[in-house]
């Protein structure tokens, strides 16, 4: 299977849920929108204001992230694989009054837009559906400006590689290799995890911490924090989402700056990066 084709099909699956209505379509609601940094940003890694920030939502269709990040007062442009999921964009944009920049492409190249013309880039969980994450993160470090933000959130490896539901004795066990090159297997549970885990018929990849961490620091940025959103709850029903989330976390969020190249080094066309 080769990339376009894998392209195709994750496309079909994001086409779907924007048909079906998934919660990740789900837009927000006015409380939301009248705190909109509250909302997506809980760790106060943006500051108190972007108002006039160029914002980029990568891989982030679906109506809910562009229409929170436009209402913190940003300029917001969305890249998304699926026209289905960038059609919710352009309708809540009409029912909210909003004006997004909206770009039906991958995020593997993005020739369309500017080099640093980005202040912040907010990228969700999605790099799990493309076999390799280094032209992303190459992408993502010539499009943001010097001193700007990369917010990206990623499938844990050890939760892809992790069976959905437990074993006899309560555990959830390794199913897949960490070094690997193919998609991950598929899986048959149908349980709350399957749902909330894995979107049914994607292809999805795993990535190792070399490749997601020091791909990002190789691309001209430096890691400022790593959160582990929580999801775990000790009382929770065995084999449920919460419940697994106690033995894997499902999700790790990173902030990233990018850094400026020092004169000299820029001068000289070095590929090494150094802060001020």
């Amino acid at each position: 299977m080769d990339s376009e084709q894998i392209r195709q099909i994750n496309r079909k699956v994001y086409d779907s849920m924007a048909a079906a209505k998934s919660p990740l379509c789900r837009p927000a609601s006015d409380q939301e929108l009248a705190e909109p940094l509250k909302t997506v940003d809980g760790c106060g890694w943006l500051g108190s204001s972007i108002a006039g920030k160029h914002v980029l939502c990568l891989a982030a269709g679906g109506g809910r992230q562009s229409s929170l990040y436009a209402a913190a007062g940003a300029t917001v442009t969305v890249v998304d694989i699926s026209g289905a999921m960038l059609e919710l964009d352009r309708q809540v944009a009409a029912e909210r009054g909003y004006n997004f920049r909206l770009i039906e492409n991958t995020m593997e190249s993005m020739p369309m837009l500017k080099d640093g013309e980005f202040d912040v880039v907010i990228h969700p969980v999605s790099t799990c559906y493309i076999p390799n994450v280094a032209p992303v993160f190459r992408e993502v470090g010539r499009i943001t400006r010097p001193g700007g933000l990369y917010i990206s959130q990623h499938k844990q490896p050890v939760s892809l590689q992790a069976s959905l539901d437990p074993n006899e004795k309560g555990y959830y066990e390794i199913q897949d290799h960490y070094y690997r090159n193919r998609p991950i297997s598929e899986t048959s549970s149908k349980s709350k995890n399957a749902q909330r885990l894995r979107e049914k018929g994607a292809v999805e990849f795993v990535h190792r911490w070399e490749q997601i961490v020091g791909g990002i620091c190789r691309s001209g940025f430096v890691i400022e924090d790593l959160t582990e959103p929580m999801h775990a709850k000790p009382d929770a029903p065995r084999g449920s989402f919460a419940d697994r989330a106690n033995h894997i976390a499902p999700y790790v969020r990173i902030k990233a700056r990018r850094i400026q190249p020092t004169n000299e080094k820029a001068a000289r066309g070095s590929s090494i990066w150094l802060p001020d």
